[in-house]
Formats: C-alpha cells, structure tokens, sequence
C-alpha cells in the first residue's frame, strides 16, 4: 500500500462529493407555505381553535359511564328521605359491575356448551340462578321476567 506523496492526491481525497443522504430534508416551496397559511387563517375566522370571545375552549372530561343514575332512582323509591355519598355510590357502582361480569362470563359459557351463538333471556336466568344465592335468586328472576315482559308488551 503506497501513500500518496503530492499534495494535490491529498486535497481531491479529502474533497470528495458529500453523498445526497447525508443532506438535509429540502425545504417546502413557497406557494405549499402560503396555502397552509391561507387554511389556518380559514380556521381561525371560523373559530375552530378559538371560543367566541377569542379564548381557547376548555377541554371537556372523558365521559364515565356509570350506574349511579340508576341507584340513585331506585333509592328513592325505596328511601325517599335517604342519600348516598360519593364513596358508597362508587362501592355500589363497583359491586353492580362486577355481578354484571360475573353473570355475562356464566352466561356466555352456557351458551358455549349449548352450541348457541346469541345470548338469550333464557342464558341469563341459567347464569342467575347460578350465580345469585337463594331468595335473591328469585327475586331476579321474578324482576327479569317482568322485565322482558314488559319490553315484549311494547315492540
């Protein structure tokens, strides 16, 4: 391996043409920037990104979708006079979630073994009488019953 002696070998190595990845990416033409421009100032006219008074809007929460609603009515009708706290509504939606599960897994499992592909008021009542002890059992049933009816009665 020889070196190279001139000066001149030296310089056209060290000059050798930059390859086109190691460029920059190439900037957007001008007339791409001035139609950008001309929709962010539509929006804004619009008051997509601003409130009426020129502040920005306020992010609204995640909807929760809970069953406090629904506790809270039938406590009323068993306890007009009696309220619920924050706490004790968050236990009661837990535990309405959980035996909700619970009877939808049994359920699912019946119709499984049963070859059915659709979840049926028949499944339920199965899952219930499974899941629920004794007279709360019944009870279910007797209020699911009158429920289908009802649901029936009004199609």
């Amino acid at each position: 391996m020889a070196k190279p002696t001139s000066t001149a070998a030296k310089t056209t190595a060290s000059k050798a043409p930059a390859s086109t990845a190691a460029k920059g990416p190439k900037t957007e033409s001008p007339s791409k920037n001035k139609v950008m421009k001309k929709i962010a100032t539509k929006a804004k006219a619009k008051g997509a990104s601003a409130g009426e008074d020129g502040q920005k809007k306020k992010r609204r929460k995640a909807r929760k979708e809970t069953y406090s609603t629904y506790i809270y009515r039938v406590l009323k009708q068993v306890h007009p006079d009696t309220g619920v706290s924050n706490r004790a509504m968050a236990v009661l939606n837990s535990f309405v979630n959980d035996i909700f599960e619970r009877i939808a897994v049994e359920a699912s499992k019946l119709a499984t073994i049963n070859k059915k592909s659709t979840l049926s008021s028949r499944e339920i009542q199965t899952a219930v009488r499974l899941i629920l002890p004794g007279e709360l059992s019944k009870h279910a049933i007797s209020e699911g019953t009158k429920s289908v009816t009802k649901f029936t009665s009004t199609k």
